[in-house]
């Protein structure tokens, strides 16, 4: 099994990426929902651009700029030990914008970063009925400038073709996917939104493993995981259901209390505030106090 504590984060995400067995990254969106994810027993977070957006209360359309999102990343690599995998969207402009985030990534231990090959700004996979794509050749630009700006030799690059979801032939999701991963692309992430895995998995089997595959089955969530283990598919994301989680239960306490105008109906039914003090690292603090503060030991 793998000892992701001997390991930097980035070498963490890269073995899971390429072991034999299937992984599977869930989605957060903040370092509270990081740490349950992390404390579940997950052994990779996926931060997810929709729902870090979503945090924010606006639309998955770049609206929030990568500055805010990096900030974000960045208290969620403070709060947990396991690598997280950045949903980058399309990298936030061009070669040299994407070259910079990955920089800024590296120095705060995010363990890869996912782009797609639409143009900026993007607009969500599952929106209207068709994506516009950028050329092969500016995307392979961008791969090769971010490949060339980590400093940690393991920092993954995802690179994430939306060529299905832009109703494209599967040869062009093939050519795009195997031009991205000739220019240094750490795994492909192959997108659909169709209800059921049938391209995703003929694109699996003509792929072929040149190189890691993820997948990511918002969609076609009834096919089983045991599929994706006869396609030697590398990690599967959940990839918004925290959040989407989390508003069905605000929005039930919060309708139940306004009707009650009490809390005494939902207080057994949400977690405790030692549950959240824990999750918040209140102990830690404790332990820091006595050592550290004015009227605790200094020894």
């Amino acid at each position: 099994m793998l000892d992701q504590r001997i390991l930097t984060k980035a070498a963490a995400l890269r073995q899971l990426l390429t072991s034999p067995k299937l992984e599977f990254f869930m989605e957060a969106h903040n370092g509270m929902s990081a740490r349950i994810v992390e404390q579940v027993g997950f052994r990779a977070i996926w931060a997810s651009g929709l729902t870090i957006s979503s945090a924010f209360g606006v639309r998955d359309r770049n609206e929030a700029s990568w500055t805010q999102v990096l900030e974000v990343v960045n208290f969620m690599s403070d709060r947990t030990e396991i690598p997280i995998l950045l949903d980058g969207d399309t990298g936030y402009g061009d070669f040299n914008n994407f070259a910079r985030i990955v920089r800024k990534l590296d120095q705060i231990e995010v363990a890869g970063v996912c782009i797609e090959d639409k143009i900026f700004p993007k607009q969500n996979s599952f929106l209207g009925q068709s994506q516009e794509l950028t050329s092969i050749e500016d995307f392979v630009s961008k791969i090769r400038a971010g490949k060339e700006s980590q400093r940690d030799p393991n920092f993954s690059i995802v690179a994430r073709t939306e060529t299905l979801i832009a109703g494209r032939s599967m040869q062009e999701a093939l050519d795009r996917a195997a031009a991205y991963h000739e220019a240094g692309a750490d795994a492909i992430l192959i997108h659909s939104k169709k209800a059921d895995s049938t391209e995703i998995e003929e694109f699996c089997r003509q792929w072929n493993n040149l190189c890691p595959v993820v997948l990511v089955p918002t969609k076609y969530y009834t096919t089983p995981a045991d599929r994706f283990r006869a396609l030697n598919v590398s990690a599967v994301i959940w990839a918004n259901h925290t959040m989407r989680a989390a508003i069905t239960a605000m929005e039930a306490v919060c309708r139940r209390v306004h009707a009650e105008e009490s809390l005494s109906g939902v207080e057994s039914e949400i977690a405790s505030l030692a549950c959240l003090f824990e999750l918040t690292g209140e102990a830690d603090y404790a332990a820091f106090a006595e050592r550290f503060s004015a009227s605790g030991s200094l020894a």
